[in-house]
């Protein structure tokens, strides 16, 4: 299982890599490989925001439907648009393929992640 370090991660299996007030979020690859083969995403509205922890995105797999949440506070600002057509790219490199963008509303609120080793702990269980 791939678990990159310099990226923070919610216990809920979402990474967030942040660049300065801006973030990418996405899947970890351990929720990817537990969910399967993902052949559906719904992405979220550019322009909406949602609290830490709220749902922004879901995917569905072969196997099941899982919601994705938002691991800070934020706005969309971009969504991953091949993931409309490729939703398998997840699978290929969930790092590479981000879900949504977002404009930071709390930075603080980054302290509350998990970092590698501490996800690592969490998802090699």
């Amino acid at each position: 299982m791939k678990i990159i370090e310099g990226l923070k991660y919610t216990k809920t299996h979402e990474w967030i890599k942040v660049n300065g007030n801006e973030a990418e979020v996405g899947l970890t690859d351990y929720a990817q490989q537990h969910l399967g083969a993902i052949v559906f995403v719904d992405l979220p509205p550019v322009g909406d925001s949602f609290k830490k922890g709220e749902e922004f995105s879901a995917v569905e797999s072969t196997k099941a439907a899982s919601d994705v949440y938002l691991p800070v506070s934020g706005e969309i600002i971009a969504v991953n648009e091949a993931l409309e057509d490729e939703p398998g790219l997840i699978n290929s490199d969930c790092y590479a393929n981000y879900i949504a963008k977002i404009k930071i509303n709390n930075p603080k609120e980054l302290d509350d992640l998990l970092d590698a080793k501490q996800y690592a702990l969490i998802a090699n269980k």
